[in-house]
């Protein structure tokens, strides 16, 4: 068995907007299908997606209880992005009001390169990092 990629995430939200709004007009990702009855959106993210599932639907329930501020049930995950030069993510992310913070050299999947950590709506750490450019 080998790996490709990650295929899906799973994010349980009381701020289904706000959420919409951080993932899809901030760091640009579409909503590819959104199911009402089961309280699920699914946004396309690259070659993968970031499901958001309202706390209070079925699906959710599943999941077991409901992540606060202080119990997150999960670390953080990183989003590839193509490539793009530290100080253009930053002047993007401050026209939506986000603070980038600092830059480090961080290992993943495409070896060492430079990321930045953020929080989305639900304190959700998000980290960012570029493909190599050029």
């Amino acid at each position: 068995m080998n790996i490709a990629g990650i295929d899906h995430i799973v994010l349980r939200t009381v701020k289904l907007d706000l959420m919409l709004t951080f993932y899809c007009d901030v760091l640009g990702c579409q909503v590819e299908r959104t199911l009402s009855e089961l309280g699920l959106t699914q946004l396309r993210a690259g070659n993968a997606l970031i499901d958001l599932v309202e706390v209070d639907s079925l699906l959710s329930l599943q999941c077991g209880t409901v992540p606060t501020n202080t119990g997150n049930n999960l670390g953080h995950f990183c989003l590839q992005l193509k490539p793009i030069t530290n100080d253009e993510l930053s002047a993007e992310l401050f026209m939506h009001g986000i603070d980038s913070g600092e830059f480090f050299k961080r290992y993943g999947a495409q070896g060492m390169c430079d990321s930045i950590y953020i929080e989305d709506p639900e304190c959700n750490i998000v980290e960012l990092k570029s493909q190599p450019i050029g």
